[in-house]
């Protein structure tokens, strides 16, 4: 019998070989143009992708990765490690414990500006050298640190404490607004991903409306601010508003965009012949994937992708409707949260429907420490359904009825 487990882990497969597939099909460039003296055409050609490019490809090394994260973590006692951290919550002051986490959490964040590892980018610094690893990024670690770390401090503080806004909830907003802000610095859809998850996160603690509606217009201050601070923001929100005043300019990232979503149609244009990644579509193997998967396998390949997501979503909201453990329950929420959040700003963003940001299409978008870190998530929730599994009385032979 398939379980919800299984279903997880056939989602999450499907998923990243999809993304192997298509990070490798977005990577085809054209060639050099070459005149030859004795001929008057000019050759042009696209580098070839075979079965071998693929396989030895650094996307499918990051689906090995992934898979190992996602094997790793589903074998974990999560039972037993659920209940060590609750213990230890009790133990020590539970605001000290997440003023210590997200401490921790600012210092990782950090990295990106430490001479010799860190690797900047287009002018943003989000990425660090750790030795093999030359693109690492530490923002992926705290997005995903800080979902457990909220949903242990809901925990150590319980529902009542949380309700009180001194000792309950502005510790835990402080930790959250302080590590979601030094992402905004370089990354403000990241930041902003983080800042909702947690958000919804302490909602379905029990935490109160209006304590939340108070820091709401805070965040939004904060983030109007990050956004008028950087020219280039402001440039997107307005070719969002109307990208064809600078067809060449701020708005060429989104018509490119959407000419390639609509450039599909129906069935697509076939594996590995979309037109528009070649040189026209900015960021077409990361953040605009969604873009030329809709090209090369038109609405099909995007209804396929969409009910993955939808279908992992409803399998990951059945593990948690039956797991007893408050912390591992309020923790796979976030995590369900996150990876919501983020597939709909990606979407919205390559459809057009929102200001163009740089955030990646989970599972499927290029990028190793988002891969494995997120297959990681997922191994944590099968190990869920595992616990589940073995507490649960095996029926599958009944008893015969005496008559």
């Amino acid at each position: 019998m398939i379980r919800p487990g299984h279903m997880v882990i056939l989602c999450a497969l499907a998923l990243l070989a999809i993304g192997v597939v298509m990070v490798n099909s977005a990577s085809m460039h054209v060639a050099k143009i070459e005149i030859r003296e004795d001929s008057a055409t000019r050759g042009i050609a696209a580098n070839g992708v075979t079965f071998k490019s693929i396989l030895m490809s650094p996307a499918t090394m990051h689906m090995v990765l992934a898979l190992g994260a996602l094997t790793c973590a589903a074998l974990l006692p999560i039972g037993a490690v659920a209940g060590v951290i609750e213990d230890f919550g009790r133990l020590k002051r539970p605001a000290i414990l997440t003023a210590l986490g997200a401490g921790v959490l600012l210092v990782i964040l950090s990295t990106v500006y430490w001479p010799g590892i860190a690797r900047p980018r287009n002018g943003s610094h989000r990425w660090i050298n750790l030795g093999p690893l030359d693109s690492f990024q530490p923002s992926e670690v705290a997005k995903w640190a800080l979902v457990w770390l909220v949903a242990a401090y809901c925990v150590w503080v319980g529902r009542e404490r949380l309700r009180t806004f001194w000792f309950g909830f502005l510790p835990i907003i402080a930790c959250v607004g302080a590590v979601s802000a030094l992402v905004v610095k370089e990354d403000l859809g990241t930041g902003a991903l983080m800042a909702m998850a947690a958000g919804l996160m302490l909602l379905a603690a029990g935490a109160r409306w209006r304590h939340f509606a108070l820091f709401l217009g805070v965040g939004i201050a904060g983030v109007a601010a990050a956004i008028v601070q950087n020219p280039y923001r402001i440039d997107r929100i307005v070719a969002f508003l109307d990208p064809y005043a600078d067809p060449q300019g701020t708005g060429f990232h989104m018509i490119q965009s959407l000419a390639t979503v609509s450039g599909g149609g129906l069935t697509g244009r076939g594996l590995g012949h979309g037109l528009q990644k070649f040189g026209y579509l900015p960021e077409d193997q990361t953040d605009f994937l969604f873009a030329v998967i809709c090209e090369e396998l038109g609405i099909g390949g995007a209804a396929l992708i969409l009910g993955l997501y939808a279908v992992l979503a409803w399998t990951i909201v059945g593990i948690l409707s039956r797991e007893p453990n408050a912390l591992l329950r309020l923790g796979g929420f976030g995590v369900l949260a996150t990876l919501l959040i983020q597939a709909t700003i990606n979407l919205l963003v390559v459809t057009g429907l929102g200001p163009t940001k740089g955030i990646a299409l989970p599972l499927l978008s290029a990028g190793g420490t988002g891969w494995v870190l997120t297959a990681g998530c997922l191994g944590l929730l099968v190990a869920m359904d595992r616990r589940h599994a073995r507490t649960m009385p095996d029926n599958d032979l009944a008893e015969p009825v005496p008559l």
